[in-house]
């Protein structure tokens, strides 16, 4: 009875039943606990945390590189989203689809993981396909075409970027610091780095913000230290960081 009922389990996972695993009152532990134990179909969902993480962890090394080898860049662009407008622009677009596409793939515990997640990978096909505007004057390793003319897709790029780095930092705050009823010293441990690495993301974003609201006259002078590519840099590390230790890269239990 008791491994037909597991089967069961299992069935309703892989067919996307309520949460990942339903217990009855009866079941010793709590949900998580019992998850972590119980499903071995949970280590897909480990593997899935560790290549989000990777993913987010890299991807701003990766672009300055590659624009630094290939593409004859001599500078970091002012943000992120610019290497879209550079050699970097196949790598940048199958990198945030194939981190939106995990995303996607991601249930999590229960339906709010499953809807944080599938929003954050709608974001990010955003900002994927819809490009930042790009203003003269252009760097030289710069690949210009005519984008900048439609000032609306920026716009939207922007706002889904935005939106991209707050469902991540409500992940970290919120979900992933959720679990055992009595945690252990390094489940601790994991919990306050997904508290700090939530409020690096929110701070990140409250500095974008008023990056991009202050006078041209003054904003323009600061262009040349790239706020905006290092404050989104800081972004996505807190967050591919937070992601590897829920993978259980770092800190797991004993």
């Amino acid at each position: 009875m008791k491994t037909k009922n597991l089967l069961l389990l299992k069935l309703k996972v892989v067919f996307g039943g309520k949460g990942q695993i339903a217990m009855s009152d009866d079941q010793p532990g709590n949900n998580y606990e019992q998850l972590e134990k119980e499903n071995k179909l949970v280590l897909s969902y480990i593997t899935v945390r560790k290549i989000i993480g990777i993913l987010g962890f890299f991807f701003p090394l990766i672009l300055v590189l590659g624009s630094f080898i290939f593409g004859a860049c001599e500078e970091i662009q002012i943000s992120i989203s610019n290497y879209y407008h550079t050699n970097m622009s196949d790598v940048f677009v199958g990198y945030v689809c194939t981190l939106s596409i995990f995303l996607f793939a991601y249930k999590g515990y229960d339906l709010t993981d499953r809807i944080v997640s599938a929003l954050a990978g709608i974001f990010g096909v955003i900002v994927a396909l819809m490009p930042t505007s790009l203003k003269s004057p252009f760097p030289d390793c710069n690949i210009i075409c005519n984008t900048q003319t439609y000032k609306i897709i920026g716009i939207i790029h922007l706002i889904a970027a935005g939106l991209f780095i707050l469902s991540m930092a409500y992940f970290t705050l919120f979900l992933f610091t959720k679990g055992e009823t009595t945690p252990t010293p390094q489940k601790l441990i994991r919990n306050k780095i997904y508290k700090g690495a939530g409020y690096v993301m929110l701070v990140c974003i409250a500095l974008l913000i008023i990056f991009f609201i202050l006078p041209d006259n003054v904003s323009q002078p600061l262009l040349k230290y790239k706020p905006v590519f290092w404050l989104e840099t800081i972004a996505f590390v807190a967050f591919g960081f937070s992601w590897l230790v829920k993978g259980g890269l770092f800190f797991k239990n004993e």
